[in-house]
């Protein structure tokens, strides 16, 4: 009990420090890798509370698609700090009112669980467990794949499929001057097509692009 209290304390510290310097710090790289690791330490205190699912995906998803892939825009982008000071200057009175918000959410809910009170739910009460020997990964896969929800799965997965061959698409950029296959136009070539016959006069050797005498 006391090395999971330990653990416990030392991913919270590292979670809450982390996400201190995301938003003090002043360059974006800096800030995503800061980021990352408070996904890394959020991930180790679902795996304590035995949610090792919501750490699965939380490494998966964020950590291994969101985070990465916004590290790598940045990187390759010419990102304007100049403009991203003015843009911080110009938002900060909005940006302060969402904080005095998630502030005031975060006072009244710990506010309330030391005061020993309860939120009542009106709506009906929690469907039971798939099995009590399952881990919540095996109930959570059981009940996912399982009609209805199956349905609702793999139409999200069409439309996530969709939406990224849609974004393919309108990024696409053909260069000029870049030779393309088409695969179309090599299987429709005949000799006549594919094969240039050049007749070389005697006593000469052809160079590409020229003509030249032997010695």
């Amino acid at each position: 009990m006391a090395l999971q209290a330990f653990f416990f304390y030392l991913f919270s510290f590292v979670t809450v420090a982390a996400g201190v310097m995301v938003i003090t710090a002043r360059n974006p790289v800096h800030a995503v890798l800061w980021l990352i690791l408070a996904f890394f330490n959020a991930a180790g205190l679902f795996v304590l509370l035995g949610a090792e699912f919501l750490a699965m995906i939380l490494v998966v998803v964020y950590v291994g698609a969101v985070a990465v892939l916004f590290l790598f825009v940045v990187m390759m982008l010419d990102v304007d700090f100049a403009a991203l000071r003015a843009g911080f200057v110009q938002n900060a009175p909005l940006g302060a009112l969402i904080g005095a918000v998630f502030l005031v959410e975060l006072v009244l809910v710990v506010g309330l669980r030391f005061a020993g009170g309860a939120v009542q739910s009106t709506g009906p009460a929690p469907a039971p467990a798939v099995g009590s020997t399952m881990t919540n990964t095996e109930a959570i896969g059981a009940v996912l794949y399982k009609a209805p929800f199956v349905f609702y799965l793999e139409v999200a997965g069409l439309i996530l499929l969709v939406a990224m061959i849609g974004a393919i698409v309108l990024t696409l950029r053909h260069k000029d001057g870049v030779k393309r296959q088409s695969i179309s136009a090599q299987n429709a070539r005949t000799p006549a097509t594919a094969i240039d016959i050049v007749k070389v006069p005697s006593g000469t050797s052809t160079v590409p692009g020229k003509t030249r005498e032997r010695a």
